[in-house]
C-alpha cells in the first residue's frame, strides 16, 4: 500500500486518539507532519477510516511521494509543502503549530507521539525477536549473539525496537544520522538528502540515554550505492564480478536511501567491534528504491560525471562497500548520551513550550519503562471499542 513500514507508526498514533475521544473523524482531518513516509501512512490509514488526512512534508522531498500523496488526497490542497530539504524539520513544526489553530484540524506528531514509541517496541521489536529466534535455530547456531540493532533515527520511533531487543536480548542501540548534517554526532548543522531520517533536532521520543553507537553515512555514499543497485550495469557488476548471488541482487531495490545508510552503518559498527561470524546486526529496510528514482539523473550526473559504466560500477563498490570504515562513529559514554539529550532542550522546551519538568523526565529508564504498560491498556480499549461499534470483540487484523 504505501511500501514503507510508517503504516504502523500512523496506525498506532491514530489509534490511542481514536479510543480516548480526541479525534474525532467524522469532523476533524487528520494533520501528518513527515519528511515523506509517515505522511503516506497517515493518508493511507486516514482514507481507510473514511476520514480527511493532510500530509505536510518538505518540497523538496522525492517527486514519488508527491506523486503517490496526489492520488490518495481528498483534495489538493491536502497536501502541504514545507520550505527546504529532509533537514529541515523545524519549518514543519511551525506548520503545524498554525494548522493547530484550527480545531478542525488534529496534529499526529510522529516526532512527539508516544503511540510511536510502543508501537514499534511491541510490534516492531518482538518481529526482529523472532526472525533472530528463527534465523538462529535454522542455521545450527543456538549459540548466536544478537549484537546490535540499527536504524536511522528519523522520529526516533523505530529505535525504540532496539529498546526492546535490548531488554531481551542485550542487543546495542545504533542510531544512523547523516555526515552532512550530524546533529548527534558532533552538534552540527548542514542539510542532505538521505530522506526519511530528519535531522537538526532530536526527537522528543528518543530514549538518548539508552543509546550505545552514533554512526554517520554520507549523502555520496546512499546516492552512488542507490544507482549502483538498481542500475543494469552495477546490478550484473555485482553477480559477475563480485559474485553476489543474483537473488541478493534482485532484493536489493528493496533498500532507499535510509535502508542502505541503515546497512552501511552495520558495517561500520561490525569492523569497530571486529565482530565474528557469530554475531548478528539487525536492522530494517524503511522504504524502497522505487522512491528516488526521479534522483536518478542527479545522481548521473553529480555522483559519476554522466557515465555509469564498469568502471565506475567498480569505483562506487570499492569506495563505499569495501571501504566503508569506522569514520563517524561513536561509542557512547554517559557523558555523550547527556549531550545528545541536552541538544533537544532548544526544540522542546523554548521552541515547542514543554515543560521541562516533561522534558527532564525523559532522562530516566524509569520514565520509559513506567509507560509500557499503555500498550496494554490499549489494545483493551482497541477491542472494546471495536466490540462497541461492531457488536464483535475480534478485530479485523485478529
Amino acid at each position: 500500500m504505501v511500501t514503507a513500514h510508517k503504516v504502523l507508526a500512523a496506525y498506532a498514533c491514530l489509534a490511542p486518539r481514536l479510543i480516548h475521544g480526541e479525534f474525532d473523524p467524522t469532523a476533524q482531518k487528520a494533520v501528518w507532519p513527515s519528511t515523506g513516509n509517515y505522511c503516506r501512512g497517515g493518508v493511507a490509514v486516514s482514507k481507510l477510516m473514511g476520514c480527511r488526512g493532510v500530509a505536510i512534508l518538505p518540497e523538496e522531498m522525492s517527486q514519488e511521494r508527491f506523486d503517490w500523496l496526489g492520488k490518495w488526497v481528498s483534495d489538493p490542497s491536502d497536501i502541504v509543502k514545507t520550505v527546504g530539504s529532509e533537514s529541515n524539520v523545524k519549518e514543519i513544526y511551525d506548520k503545524c503549530n498554525e494548522m493547530h489553530k484550527d480545531k478542525s484540524n488534529v496534529i499526529f506528531n510522529q516526532f512527539c507521539e508516544f503511540g510511536n514509541v510502543h508501537v514499534h517496541y511491541k510490534v516492531t521489536g518482538r518481529a526482529l525477536g523472532h526472525v533472530f529466534d528463527h534465523i538462529n535455530v535454522e542455521h545450527g547456531h543456538e549459540k548466536m549473539n544478537l549484537f546490535a540493532f540499527v536504524s536511522a533515527t528519523g522520529s526516533a520511533g523505530t529505535l525504540s525496537a532496539g529498546d526492546r531487543l535490548k531488554d531481551d536480548y542485550g542487543a546495542k542501540i545504533v542510531c544512523v544520522e547523516s555526515q552532512e548534517c550530524p546533529t548527534l554526532l558532533y552538534n552540527g548543522f548542514g542539510a542532505h538528502n538521505i530522506q526519511g531520517i530528519g535531522d537538526k533536532h532530536v526527537p522528543f521520543i528518543h530514549n538518548c540515554m539508552n543509546t550505545d553507537y552514533v554512526a554517520g553515512v554520507s549523502d555520496a555514499a546512499t546516492d552512488s550505492l542507490s544507482y549502483l543497485f538498481n542500475h543494469e550495469v552495477g546490478q550484473r557488476f555485482l553477480v559477475d564480478r563480485v559474485g553476489v548471488p543474483k537473488e541478493v541482487v534482485d532484493a536489493l531495490p528493496s533498500l532507499g536511501y535510509s535502508g542502505i545508510a541503515n546497512v552501511l552503518a552495520a558495517i561500520k559498527v561490525a569492523k569497530y567491534n571486529d565482530l565474528g561470524p557469530d554475531q548478528v546486526i539487525m536492522t530494517v529496510a524503511t522504504d524502497g528504491a522505487a522512491l528516488y528514482f526521479s534522483d536518478n539523473p542527479m545522481i548521473l550526473r553529480k555522483r559519476f560525471g554522466g557515465v555509469f559504466d564498469e568502471v565506475a560500477a567498480a569505483t562506487a563498490y570499492g569506495r563505499y562497500v569495501l571501504g566503508c570504515a569506522t569514520d563517524h562513529l561513536q561509542e557512547c559514554s554517559h557523558k555523550d548520551r547527556e549531550r545528545i539529550f541536552h541538544l533537544g532542550y532548544y526544540t522542546w522546551v523554548e521552541q515547542q513550550g514543554v515543560s521541562l519538568e516533561d522534558f527532564v523526565a525523559r532522562k530516566s529508564q524509569k520514565f520509559w519503562k513506567a509507560l509500557r504498560p499503555q500498550i496494554d491498556e490499549w489494545d483493551s480499549l482497541i477491542k472494546q471499542f471495536n466490540h462497541e461499534v461492531t457488536g464483535s470483540k475480534r478485530t479485523r487484523y485478529e
